[in-house]
């Protein structure tokens, strides 16, 4: 398993353009890949599920990859969640 933790800096938090980049590019791959937010934890691959978390600026969130690309996955998200400018 990998994963990374990382800090949400857009001023309006983790909202649904770049959630919605994150879900689709988590989708490409066949790790299991899930988002953690204080005691929640939802599979990325799920819009509803990423969004119904709520995420504010400035929030820790841990992201975690569970299986047979989970290098590339974790990689590909942390990567376009900077591209976003989701996080720093």
């Amino acid at each position: 398993m990998k994963e990374i933790t990382v800090l949400v800096v857009d001023p309006v938090g983790l909202h649904a353009r770049p959630a919605t980049v994150a879900v689709n590019a988590a989708g490409k791959f066949k790790s299991e890949v899930k988002v953690y937010f204080k005691e929640k934890s939802v599979n990325m691959k799920s819009i509803m599920g990423v969004m119904s978390l709520g995420i504010p600026t400035q929030s820790e969130i841990r992201i975690t990859c569970e299986g047979e690309d989970e290098d590339e996955a974790i990689a590909a998200i942390e990567e376009i969640l900077k591209a976003q400018k989701v996080i720093a």
